[in-house]
């Protein structure tokens, strides 16, 4: 089963919530950090991650008080995976007298400098079902999720295009005349400069350069 630590001083509530969700729960004592679990990284190892949760209006106030930034501190210092947890559905430029910059600021030096990662949640059943899901994490194999597109191989007409595109001032459309004239790209490469001037838009200096780059030995 999955577990969470919870600070004895969080929101009792999210407690309920989370025991209703079939989590099992630890409250205590935690010196920093409102909730503490044990996830799986994107390689399949096993961490802490600590969650600190605030309320907007939370939030704003330990912008005034600097609290903020000690709490984060903290827990960049004691563990190795940080989630700071947003909860409200007001609008966050509106419930004070702040310069929404100032508000900006703060969100992005989270993010960036602090490399904490910030979730928005709409209230307590919200985050309660956040904190679910991230703990249950854990029991889930970890499937590794490749970032690079995989692309359909090209056929054979396509590669013979592609090859003789690559030629300096052949786009695709001329690729496709000098194969449709010469057939293969061996004879458009062994084609000589008066039998390339032959096809349409391929003039004599155009012919000439194709054949300078074709034949002058390669120097490092």
């Amino acid at each position: 089963m999955a577990k969470i630590i919870v600070d004895y001083r969080e929101d009792k509530k999210i407690v309920k919530e989370l025991y209703k969700q079939k989590i099992d729960v630890e409250v205590k004592s935690l010196i920093s950090a409102d909730f503490v679990m044990q996830i799986k990284d994107i390689d399949g190892h096993v961490k802490d991650l600590a969650i600190e949760r605030k309320t907007i209006g939370d939030f704003l106030n330990s912008i005034i008080d600097k609290r903020i930034l000690t709490q984060l501190i903290a827990l960049k210092e004691n563990f190795p995976l940080q989630l700071l947890i947003i909860e409200g559905e007001e609008n966050i430029y509106r419930i004070r007298n702040f310069h929404p910059n100032s508000i900006r600021g703060m969100l992005s030096s989270i993010a960036i400098d602090y490399q904490i990662p910030i979730l928005y949640t709409k209230n307590y059943r919200d985050t309660a079902a956040y904190l679910a899901l991230i703990a249950r994490r854990l029991e889930k194999p970890k499937r590794h999720i490749s970032l690079v597109s995989k692309r359909k191989p090209l056929t054979l007409k396509e590669q013979q295009e592609y090859l003789i595109e690559s030629l300096p001032g052949i786009g695709p459309s001329l690729s496709k005349s000098l194969l449709k004239k010469f057939k293969s790209v061996k004879n458009v490469i062994n084609a000589k400069e008066d039998k390339l001037q032959k096809v349409e838009k391929i003039g004599d200096k155009k012919s000439k350069v194709l054949r300078e780059v074709l034949d002058s030995e390669y120097k490092e």
